[in-house]
């Protein structure tokens, strides 16, 4: 018997564009979303709550006296509200993220897992210390594996994120210069070629900076960063690998010079992912360094947190590291070292005393984001962390070689890059810009990589594809990027309008950096716009 006894038959339509926009405003399944305050009402409440029994309240004068002022909804219409909001966020889990020197790389879902089991994801930081022996253990073991990956000394492993571990290591620089009596030294050299939060991080702490300028090969000035060293100087904060995607070969020579001048040695870390496994930055004379673990060990980046940032600290800087840090005596027990105990256990267990800074958190540190690293660190093993650079670096290579007859390639002529590619608008027709390729790709379903940044290259565009990313992933971007270039040189219009298929099209930037609406506010409706 047949099924289909009409004789219909599916056909294919002849392809068009749509005449007349939708009743809704949704285009297909991207649904449109209103502002939460134009889906509910501020009279209404979304949900039925009995009257309270007591008038009476414990709030005192701080009790409300004026109406909240937010929208009812029912929960069928938050959790929809929010959802539609979220297909409208571009994700790792959606595809490739070529943001230049964020290493956007994809989290194995083997150390969501881990982090989810009771004993890691309900430790609590108040909980007597010998309950959480295993939470304790594996800081202890992150921290070892940490110092071993960097050729290090000693870990700070509080930091909460990249910035705030730059700030723990120049805080450590500046405790040990006043420990040796040499407070005076206020200056930090940074290189052009360094990330944008080495200056502001410096400057935070007290030091005053100044820039040391970059070569034309993208790397550091030697000669002009030794013959800028003095009494004054404090420390370099360098950026290894640096923003231009290339390996700074000199920081050696670099470091040997720096502590021959009485200063140390901030290595910025947040590019580790690319030599791990590979290179330890303390056989290169490094006095600290942030490890960024969302980069390098895969933990999740991105919407301002969790983050964690442990510090690696030389010999000479280890004993300013802040409180508090795991230590594991003979006996096997793990002890969490806080103000209390600091002086005692440190001159009982390692005959030395603490000269510790102080405390970058009120407790120990991201507890999911170091099981997670752990994990990422266990399950590849000393040669897959290895492979993990060679990775990295290989990819990114593939990007700029294929790319490099189509865009300018500044630092091409070097050799080969590291973990990024940086690409220039040279080349392309006045009028048009690095925004507008941004802009472009958006419709082609990418984000847009790292603009304008560093700033040493005109129009800057930084791609970091990562060692997560497929052949068959890179080319497809490949191609977008490519015929995007292409449609800028020939002239098109179109992209000075992009994008056209996203939600929203392209903002008046400017305006809203200067003037950005924060607070919704109810229209008010004329009598004349109610007629």
């Amino acid at each position: 018997m047949a099924l289909n006894q009409s004789g219909w038959r599916p056909t294919s339509p002849e392809q068009g564009s749509a005449t007349s926009a939708t009743f809704t405003g949704n285009k297909a399944l991207m649904l449109e979303e209103a502002l939460i305050f134009e889906i509910g009402s501020t009279d209404t409440s979304g949900v039925e709550v009995a009257e309270p029994v007591s008038t009476a309240s414990r709030l005192g004068n701080l009790a409300r006296t004026a109406p909240i002022g937010l929208p009812g909804l029912s929960e069928p219409e938050t959790v929809r509200h929010y959802t539609r909001l979220s297909r409208q966020n571009y994700a790792i889990d959606l595809g490739l993220f070529p943001l230049g020197s964020c290493t956007m790389k994809h989290n194995p879902r083997l150390n969501e897992k881990m982090a989810r089991l009771p004993g890691f994801a309900d430790v609590h930081p108040l909980q007597p210390v010998d309950t959480v022996q295993g939470a304790l253990g594996i800081m202890n073991e992150l921290a070892m594996w940490l110092i071993e990956l960097t050729g290090m000394h000693g870990v700070a492993m509080s930091p909460k994120a990249g910035a705030h571990g730059e700030l723990c290591g120049m805080l450590c620089i500046k405790a040990a210069l006043e420990k040796r009596g040499e407070g005076h030294r206020k200056v930090v050299l940074v290189p052009e070629s360094a990330h944008g939060t080495n200056p502001a991080t410096a400057a935070f702490a007290g030091f005053t900076v100044e820039d040391i300028p970059a070569t034309a090969e993208g790397r550091v000035d030697t000669d002009a960063l030794k013959a800028r060293l003095g009494p004054d100087v404090a420390a370099v904060m360098i950026t290894n690998p640096n923003t231009c995607g290339l390996f700074e070969r000199d920081l050696k020579a670099i470091s040997d010079a720096v502590h021959a001048a009485g200063g140390y040695v901030y290595c910025d870390g947040a590019n580790f992912n690319a030599i791990v496994g590979r290179v330890r930055p303390g056989d290169l004379g490094v006095d600290a360094m942030h490890i960024n673990l969302h980069k390098t060990f895969s933990t999740p980046h991105g919407g301002g947190g969790p983050g964690s940032g442990p510090t690696v600290l030389s010999e000479a800087l280890s004993p300013f590291a802040p409180l508090p840090y795991t230590a594991r005596t003979k006996d096997g027990h793990i002890h969490l070292i806080e103000e209390e105990r600091a002086d005692e256990f440190s001159a009982e267990h390692f005959g030395g005393k603490l000269d510790s800074f102080g405390r970058m958190t009120a407790f120990h540190g991201q507890m999911g984001m170091f099981t997670r690293a752990l994990t990422y660190i266990l399950s590849h093993g000393a040669d897959g962390l290895r492979q993990v650079a060679e990775d990295a670096v290989l990819n990114a290579n593939y990007v700029l070689r294929s790319l490099e007859d189509t865009l300018d390639a500044p630092f091409a002529f070097s050799g080969p890059c590291m973990h990024e590619a940086i690409f220039s608008d040279e080349g392309f027709p006045e009028g048009f810009s690095t925004i507008d390729v941004a802009k472009a790709l958006i419709d082609e379903g990418f984000h847009p990589m790292t603009m304008y940044f560093p700033l040493v290259v005109h129009g800057a565009m930084l791609v970091e594809p990562t060692e997560t990313e497929s052949k068959a992933a890179l080319d497809q971007f490949i191609g977008a990027l490519r015929s995007v270039a292409e449609r800028a040189k020939a002239g098109d219009q179109s992209l000075k309008t992009a994008p056209h298929f996203a939600p929203r099209s392209r903002l008046d930037e400017t305006l809203a950096a200067r003037k950005p609406k924060l607070v919704w506010k109810e229209p008010v409706v004329t009598s004349e716009a109610a007629e």
